[in-house]
């Protein structure tokens, strides 16, 4: 299989085609290098999946891509356009077709969830009171909250949390979604449900959807391909379908987290039950190994 970091190598960035081009990107803090050489492009309608283990450097990644932070080097490419190059006016406009659901919802804890979600609309249009009003009852029902409006986040679950930040990250109808580990910590069935909102809303929205996650189900159930982003490497190992990878690649480090280290539990397996049967030759075995 073709090397991730092998692609888009060139002294300037590309112009035109992909809707997000990450061109020869560096991540670090001060000193600590997180991530090099990152280059992957994102197509107009996929659901992008940036993987790795944790601590790797995902939602570092995000941070890079929607202006949060700016890298040690390379760029971000909206339609060709360069972002980390762009003169400020140019990135806010690139910025406001952005929405972004970041860790847990990140609500804000004093508002109402009808207050949390009508904050962009506010903030950046000219929207009446009540025509506010009616744009977020439209964006809470179609991530099922209808009839949330008067509730505070701490009266909400973790799934409906999601769902009001997801309600809030669509309230200017942006063409790009960035959604930080959207399911991390819910159960597989509330979970299951928020993959099944994402893909609906994707195609609703005709939207590009970029999804931080190590969550297998979502890799699998919703992404079109994916990047993996390597700790001790620091930088992409892998990118493609996520069923590809599974089957082609030979890197023992993507094989493990698209299985779950399957193949590490299973001779652990066999060594605990070998170890009750035989405990002599369990102890020769670990010794081998």
């Amino acid at each position: 299989m073709r090397s991730a970091s092998s692609t888009l190598r060139t002294d300037e960035p590309p112009s035109g085609g992909p809707c997000i081009t990450v061109w020869n990107l560096d991540m670090a803090y001060g000193d600590v290098l997180v991530q090099r050489d990152l280059n992957f492009t994102v197509q107009p309608g996929e659901v992008f999946i940036i993987m790795g283990r944790s601590g790797c450097g995902k939602s570092t990644l995000l941070r890079h891509m929607v202006g949060l932070h700016p890298p040690a080097r390379g760029d971000v490419l909206y339609d060709g356009e360069s972002f980390w190059r762009s003169h400020p006016h140019s990135r806010a406009r690139m910025l406001r077709h952005l929405g972004v659901l970041y860790q847990g919802g990140a609500l804000w804890s004093s508002m109402t969830v009808a207050e949390n979600v009508a904050l962009p609309l506010r903030k950046f249009t000219e929207l009446s009171a009540a025509e506010i009003r009616r744009v977020t009852a439209l964006k809470l029902a179609l991530v099922g909250l209808a009839g949330a409006e008067d509730y505070y986040p701490a009266e909400l679950s973790g799934g409906m949390q999601r769902r009001a930040g997801l309600a809030r990250a669509i309230a200017l109808d942006p063409t790009i979604l960035f959604l930080d580990e959207p399911s991390a910590g819910l159960d597989p069935v509330s979970a299951r449900l928020l993959d099944d909102l994402i893909l609906d809303l994707r195609d609703g929205l005709r939207a590009t959807v970029v999804v931080v996650t190590h969550e297998l189900a979502s890799i699998f159930g919703i992404g079109d391909r994916a990047v993996f982003l390597d700790a001790e490497t620091h930088t992409m190992i892998a990118a493609g379908p996520p069923a590809t990878l599974l089957k082609e690649t030979a890197n023992p480090a993507v094989r493990s987290f698209l299985t779950r280290g399957a193949s590490e539990g299973a001779d652990r397996s066999t060594r605990r039950a070998t170890a009750a049967v035989d405990p002599e030759k369990a102890n020769g075995a670990a010794r081998e190994a």
